[in-house]
């Protein structure tokens, strides 16, 4: 393998002149380089390619060079140059700034609050890198910051599988690869494609958080890590009490062992880490103890009889499971228009394996908040929205864990639905077309303001005549 110089301060290498050597890490060196056109600050990654370093050391820099600038968005690093793999191998992007999760996680175990605040942002950069076709394989602390505007942005692509392009990483190596803290299971049967194993480990990093330790602690040879396979963790609530049924029950969801019992996308973890009133207890919430020995057991028999099914696209794996955002709005739905939209949600939840509906009112702040007993009756009209909307979703009988509820406060219905929408990554919204009505004249249609806002597809139904 062929050894590169370093770059020297005050180099010019391609237009980028060498400032100063920030960090150096065990694959990586990073160095601060400017260039007249970049108005932003950047940095200089360059693999370690001296005499003797592993030649991982090569595959994960060439992964990272082609991944990295296939990808858009807050939650990446922008990418304004690379280097010739044979000539001089570097890639340049944009300096983030901000914190590192790992500096975070120093201080756990954390507030609950904290936990949730942290976990849905990384699970919201988590979606938008599935979005785009790519498993990040790596998903550890150390390998998340955070913009000064509160965004993750996840570094370190060199494990990363993209499904358009070749797997390098698969192609040179025949052992998993990861961080033993935080390789999923399936990673370890060769499966490199499926994006929940970056749920899984956002899950060992939730726990890490709620509770200071590691759940399968950090293994280093391929025993130590099959055992995931077959065992779970302890239950959060068993090492830290603080931990609230609710977070065990997102971080042990995270935690299954086979994919298909996992939370289906990042956007429905985010989601619930977001509203954690919304999230439905079951036997994960309250559990103290790790599986039986039976259990166990099966879970060992299954690991040796073949891979789980993935996905052919990470994209593909988000179709099966949709964020259906329905908007109701009691006070002025008649019951044939009621079930028009119930028909018009079963139709799409009949086509989705891992749907999610979120059902959605507006209420208006009530006038009598100022008046004596308006906070109680502020409650008693939020209590009676949300009972009201359980009772139009009934009849659907959706599985308790596919569907959530929401009444919002506020005076904007269309904004106020399009904001929701985009900040839980709806793919599509349902909403009834309202007849003639005091607030109509005023507003206007709501649905046509949703209709032209909304960042996804909508659906307008209307009460058969």
């Amino acid at each position: 393998m062929r050894e590169f110089p370093d770059p020297r301060p005050g180099e010019d290498i391609d237009g980028f002149r060498v400032v100063e050597k920030l960090h150096e890490g065990g694959m990586a060196r990073l160095f601060r380089v400017t260039r007249p056109d970049l108005r932003d600050r950047a940095v200089m990654k360059v693999p370690k390619l001296d005499f003797g370093s592993h030649p991982g050391f090569y595959v994960g820099f060439e992964v990272e060079q082609m991944v990295l600038p296939m990808l858009a968005g807050e939650h990446v690093p922008r990418v304004y140059g690379r280097g010739d793999q044979a000539v001089r191998p570097y890639l340049v992007m944009e300096f983030v700034a901000g914190p590192s999760l790992a500096d975070q996680a120093r201080r756990a175990p954390l507030a609950p609050a904290e936990v949730a605040r942290f976990g849905a942002r990384v699970a919201d950069a988590l979606h938008d890198l599935h979005r785009q076709d790519v498993v990040h394989l790596d998903v550890k602390p150390a390998n998340i910051l955070f913009r000064e505007s509160g965004e993750a942005v996840f570094i370190d692509f060199g494990l990363a599988r993209h499904s358009r392009l070749p797997d390098l990483v698969e192609e040179e190596f025949h052992t998993p690869a990861g961080s033993g803290a935080y390789i999923a299971p399936e990673q370890l049967l060769g499966i490199r494609g499926d994006p929940r194993s970056d749920i899984f480990s956002l899950g060992v990093i939730l726990y890490q958080l709620a509770t200071g330790k590691l759940p399968f602690g950090s293994p280093t040879r391929r025993r130590g890590f099959r055992k995931r396979l077959y065992n779970d963790p302890v239950p959060p609530r068993a090492l830290n009490p603080d931990v609230p049924p609710w977070l065990q029950e997102i971080i042990l969801h995270c935690l299954e062992t086979e994919p298909g019992r996992r939370y289906a996308t990042a956007a429905q973890v985010a989601h619930d880490l977001t509203h954690p009133a919304t999230v439905p207890l079951t036997e994960r919430s309250s559990r103290l103890k790790r599986s039986g020995i039976g259990q166990r057991a099966r879970r060992w028999y299954r690991s040796w009889r073949g891979k789980p099914g993935v996905p052919s696209h990470p994209s593909a794996q988000l179709a099966t499971a949709n964020h259906v955002l329905v908007a109701l709005d009691p006070e002025n739905m008649s019951e044939d228009l009621a079930e028009a939209m119930r028909q018009a949600v079963a139709r799409l939840a009949a086509t989705d394996a891992d749907y999610r509906i979120l059902c959605v009112t507006v209420l208006e702040p009530a006038a009598v908040g100022g008046e004596e007993g308006g906070e109680e009756l502020g409650r008693s009209e939020f209590t009676r929205r949300l009972v009201e909307i359980r009772h139009w979703a009934n009849p659907l009988d959706l599985p308790q864990e596919a569907v959530r509820f929401h009444v919002i406060e506020a005076t904007d219905p269309a904004q106020t639905l399009v904001e929701f929408a985009t900040r839980h990554h709806a793919d599509q919204i349902v909403m009834g077309a309202r007849a003639s009505s005091t607030m109509r004249r005023f507003l206007g249609s709501v649905s046509a303001r949703v209709v032209a806002e909304a960042p996804c597809s909508v659906t307008v139904v209307r009460a058969p005549r």
